[in-house]
């Protein structure tokens, strides 16, 4: 791999900072070549002509089995609702965690 890297350290950092991952600074230069092999391997991929590739949802050919739609249990939301520790208009309250 050469020294050169698509990714600066600020921008790793940055990165870094967004994930709420502390880095070290060997850490930062591994993380500079791993991101940006990832980067070169996604614009690699964007470069194949896939024209001639037939659109597929599974590579095996695989069928979902489906079953019918069908309730196969009772309602217990009045039970649980009523051991719960907060509720309101048929939800559970919870503390806020995210400002």
């Amino acid at each position: 791999m050469s020294s050169q890297h698509a990714l600066d350290k600020d921008t790793v950092l940055n990165i870094a900072k967004l994930a709420r991952l502390e880095l070290s600074e060997t850490d930062i230069e591994k993380y500079q070549q791993d991101l940006s092999a990832i980067l070169e391997l996604a614009k690699k991929m964007q470069d194949c002509d896939t024209s001639d590739v037939a659109v597929m949802t599974h590579p095996m050919d695989a069928v979902l089995r489906l079953r019918e739609d069908i309730v196969t249990e009772t309602d217990h939301r009045e039970n649980f609702q009523k051991i719960a520790p907060s509720t309101e208009k048929n939800l559970y309250l919870v503390p806020k965690v995210i400002d």
